[in-house]
């Protein structure tokens, strides 16, 4: 399993936010992105003769970009985040993690509305592709 730290490890080298939270956004900041798991279903990925065998793992992510009451501004860094893991379609490393791919799991950023703060939110769904240690 890929821990969330290195997914916030490479959303604050983007420079896109200064406020990366991850498994629950603290006391729901402006301008804030969290990094949760998401739920999927399905076996594990293990390779025939076992997991000693098994090079990659799968997993799924939500971001949830949490930015301001201005629906164009949200949407903006929604777009700027997109486009930032766009890039990363080649193999790359963050700390001793190799994450061999990051596949944008939607065809664009989806507005969610607004919190109950009215503050406006996006998310995007990301599956990453990396090495097993």
């Amino acid at each position: 399993m890929l821990p969330l730290k290195v997914i916030q490890q490479l959303i604050k080298e983007s420079d896109l936010f200064k406020q990366v939270y991850i498994g629950k956004l603290d006391n729901k900041k402006e301008k804030s992105l969290g990094i949760y798991h998401r739920k999927s279903s399905g076996t594990p990925i293990k390779a025939l003769g076992g997991l000693e065998h098994t090079s990659y793992g799968i997993s799924p992510l939500s971001l949830l970009i949490h930015w301001n009451k201005s629906f164009v501004e949200t949407e903006d860094a929604a777009i700027k985040l997109f486009q930032f893991l766009q890039t990363k379609d080649k193999a790359f490393q963050i700390g001793d993690t190799v994450v061999r791919y990051l596949s944008l799991a939607v065809p664009e950023p989806q507005d969610v509305g607004t919190d109950d703060s009215g503050v406006y939110e996006f998310v995007i769904w990301i599956d990453v592709i990396y090495e097993r240690k």
